[in-house]
């Protein structure tokens, strides 16, 4: 099925990329900014101000749940607005806060809002695409949208540098207003009429329980959830990292950027890749090589005297983020191609199992940060074999 009338590839996959790219700005801008906000609203402990992030990713995770199961019923465009207008709110507050426990609650709201663009966009792709050409617009989407990493902390750092922290908020402001007025105008629905499934409690379970059954389904997004755990203990643990570990705070935002582009390289090359040797090869082979690089840093790490040098981190990171970007595209089309007669409910049930395990996973990797890259790097190495194991559990169970 497609709609009446369909954006050019290179308007859908920007418009997307943008909405998507909501989730990565609302976090990476601000993690030069997490120690000013700590110091400014009284947090008490040093790795309290991670939960800036850790909350918007909790909104982000019961969102999804939500607005999936609506969009079979009302259709995409709806939820999309009511979600970024919550989004909008959210930030306000986050503006106006004058204490931690109101930042907390703006960037729960935040994340709230922001998981209606979030996986709502990924049914809207379900509806028009499949399997491999599926994985090839989200490795499209992917691409665009990691330039959002690779140049967000570098945009925060700036803004810290003449101003305060709320004006970040301020940008993050503008740009949503920008994504909804564009996605208004030119997005047209992808859902008709004809194939919305009535809302109720009953239907809604129905389609979560076949969500869940679905083998493949419930299989990949255990898989995609273990592992993206590792990449969100980075993203709460970048700033010590950097700024406190290595003492190079002015250069975070360039050593964040390299490694966000080494996951846009690999997503950008998984759309070529994935029509020539398929999507389980590639999620295999990723996940090895990651796991097996992983193992031997965190050895390395372990006995070096006075810790890992920047260097051996950063041709870590590079290796590991980089089959991050071969596995987030593929892992998505894998879960949901099964899931095409109910996508919105399907990509509800994919988003918050992947979410609130990689969030589980990565707060504790976080908060495990003890001024070492181990707990980090060994995080990623024990997630990843986890990770393979699942897959094998899953594709040996259909075999």
């Amino acid at each position: 099925m497609t709609p009446e009338k369909t954006l050019r590839l290179g308007e859908f996959v920007s418009l997307m990329a943008l909405m998507t790219s909501l989730v990565a700005l609302s976090i990476d801008a601000m993690l030069p900014a997490l120690g000013d906000i700590g110091r400014e609203l009284g947090t008490t402990a040093p790795n309290q101000s991670q939960l800036v992030v850790s909350a918007l990713f909790l909104g982000l995770a019961l969102g999804q749940f939500i607005y999936g199961p609506i969009s079979d019923s009302t259709g995409r465009k709806r939820p999309i607005f009511a979600g970024l207008a919550l989004y909008l709110v959210g930030t306000l507050l986050c503006v106006l806060s004058k204490d931690f426990e109101t930042m907390l609650a703006g960037r729960f709201l935040q994340g709230l809002g922001v998981a209606g663009p979030r996986i709502v966009t990924i049914a809207l792709v379900r509806d028009q695409y499949e399997g491999p050409a599926m994985a090839r617009i989200m490795s499209l989407i992917m691409a665009v949208f990691i330039i959002v990493p690779a140049v967000a902390p570098a945009l925060g750092q700036v803004i810290l540098e003449f101003t305060h922290w709320r004006a970040i908020f301020g940008l993050l402001l503008g740009l949503s207003l920008i994504a909804l007025t564009w996605f208004a105008l030119r997005q047209p629905e992808t859902l008709p009429n004809t194939r919305r499934i009535p809302w109720s409690v009953r239907r809604l379970a129905s389609g979560l329980i076949e969500a869940v059954r679905t083998r493949t389904a419930f299989g990949y997004a255990l898989a995609a959830g273990t592992i993206f755990g590792g990449f969100i203990g980075y993203l709460i643990s970048a700033p010590q990292i950097f700024q406190q570990q290595y003492g190079v705070p002015h250069l975070f935002p360039l050593f964040f950027a390299l490694l966000s582009l080494a996951i846009g390289a690999a997503a950008l090359l998984n759309a070529r890749l994935v029509l020539r040797f398929g999507m389980y090869l590639l999620t295999r082979t990723a996940l090895q090589v990651q796991c097996a690089v992983s193992i031997a840093v965190v050895l390395a790490a372990w006995w070096a005297p006075g810790g890992l040098p920047l260097w051996a981190f950063m041709g870590w990171g590079s290796v590991a983020f980089f089959c991050q970007g071969l596995l987030i595209g593929n892992f998505n089309a894998i879960a949901m191609e099964p899931l095409g007669h109910i996508a919105g409910v399907g990509a509800a049930m994919v988003g918050v199992v992947t979410s609130f395990l990689s969030l589980t996973l990565g707060t504790t990797i976080g908060q495990a940060y003890d001024g070492t890259v181990i707990p980090l790097i060994g995080g990623f190495a024990v997630l990843g074999l986890l990770s393979l194991t699942m897959i094998w559990w899953t594709r040996r169970t259909e075999d």
